[in-house]
């Protein structure tokens, strides 16, 4: 029941992500930060199935156990690919509410993303491995915690200051998607309910692009 469950709420979910970040990359005239906004949709998706699909056949066939390598692998791509959604997030924020300048908010997503993907391919975090060390799952996320922090706070900011309704909630979503996230870095290994939260973390992510696409259709040209 739980392979049957999980399987088909993960690929509801890649289906969704991924033929709205399509539709959004082809829409007809559809503005610049619209079209960024398709790619960062596929690079979630893409990104996210080098995990969810690994686990999808352990949990059909043989067991996670039997699937160590493929899943490593598959987290070790994804925890790369997240950290470009939130770069290429931030640049939907400078291309939806024209910022000009701020090359300091720039530098520092640059300087977060990069810290973040190095620690990420670090040997030490034994990705292959059945039980990774907790510490480098720490160590690794603690920039990755600090870039989406920066671009909720941009977001936040900026959709107030300029009434933005369409993206008025979009830093809610990031902020639920790190709730919901970091205690399964934590503690999932302690207590395997707690990877429960992986579902309501998938689903912010879920609104996140949405948001995007609820508001492409409202103001994309056809």
């Amino acid at each position: 029941m739980r392979a049957m469950m999980e399987t088909g709420f993960d690929a509801v979910y890649l289906i969704l992500v991924l033929t709205l970040g399509v539709k959004m990359v082809t829409w007809k005239n559809a503005p610049a930060q619209f079209r960024l906004f398709g790619v960062m949709a596929i690079v979630l998706g893409a990104g996210d199935a080098f995990h969810l699909v690994p686990r999808a056949v352990a949990l059909c066939t043989t067991g996670l156990e039997n699937f160590v390598t493929a899943l490593g692998m598959g987290k070790w791509i994804t925890s790369v690919t997240m950290t470009v959604f939130y770069v290429l997030l931030y640049y939907v924020w400078r291309l939806r509410y024209r910022v000009q300048g701020g090359n300091g908010w720039t530098v520092l997503v640059w300087a977060l993303a990069a810290v973040r993907i190095v620690l990420c391919m670090m040997p030490q975090n034994e990705w292959l491995s059945a039980n990774p060390p907790l510490s480098w799952g720490i160590y690794r996320n603690l920039p990755f915690a600090a870039l989406g922090l920066v671009v909720l706070v941009l977001f936040y900011r900026s959709a107030r200051r300029t009434n933005d309704r369409a993206f008025r909630w979009m830093w809610l979503t990031i902020v639920l998607s790190f709730g919901f996230y970091i205690p399964v870095v934590l503690w999932a290994d302690a207590a395997s309910w707690v990877g429960m939260l992986m579902i309501p973390k998938t689903c912010a992510y879920v609104w996140t692009v949405l948001i995007g696409y609820r508001a492409l259709r409202r103001e994309g040209t056809t």
